[in-house]
């Protein structure tokens, strides 16, 4: 990115290790149980590392879900369609509904320890958060440019609220994330097809 130091080789794959253990260790275990300590053994650091790299264990689990909303970023500005561009707005729609179930779905653990940051959140918290913003963006761009009569704002923060709720997380820790996209597809298809 412009601006920013070329980070060495080592720092950089210490910082792939650290948010890949991060990742690793929020699949088997609530994000209260998940320490420094322990992030650090599984990615073969120290502490120290973890910390000075980011700030605090708050600041790793908004790195590491920065990070995934990055690359479902690229994907959505660089990569093939339906998800890249090149494909009508209403199959991108369903095709980024459907990857940002799957990213919701790889660290759900993430979002709870977030609380609500990623996600339906009030103004002052939830949309000032980078990801939040290019997830209802992109959301919002797709709905006007399929259906320029809807209220493309409110209809993307309701689409994401649904992600956020602790049915929705029961589904996803039942494993249930593509029953959860199909749903979700639905309804953003209903959506765009009423009259």
């Amino acid at each position: 990115m412009p601006g920013e130091r070329h980070e060495r080789a080592d720092a950089a794959r210490n910082r792939r290790a650290i948010l890949q253990a991060t990742e690793e260790l929020l699949s088997s275990r609530r994000p209260a149980e998940v320490t420094i300590e322990q992030v650090a053994a599984t990615a073969g650091v120290g502490k120290g590392t973890v910390f000075h790299r980011f700030g605090s264990r708050m600041g790793l689990m908004v790195a590491l879900m920065q990070e995934r909303a990055l690359e479902l970023g690229e994907l959505v500005e660089h990569g093939p369609p339906p998800l890249g561009p090149g494909a009508p707005p209403q199959e991108r729609l369903l095709a980024f509904l459907t990857a940002v179930v799957e990213v919701v779905g790889r660290n759900k653990g993430l979002l709870a320890a977030l609380g609500h940051a990623v996600t339906a959140a009030p103004r002052s918290h939830g949309e000032d958060h980078p990801v939040y913003r290019f997830w209802h963006g992109h959301i919002s761009a797709l709905l006007a440019d399929a259906r320029p009569d809807l209220d493309a704002d409110v209809i993307a923060d309701l689409l994401l609220a649904g992600l956020n709720t602790e049915p929705t997380l029961r589904l996803l820790e039942l494993g249930e994330s593509r029953r959860l996209a199909a749903s979700l597809r639905v309804l953003a298809a209903g959506i765009l097809n009423a009259s």
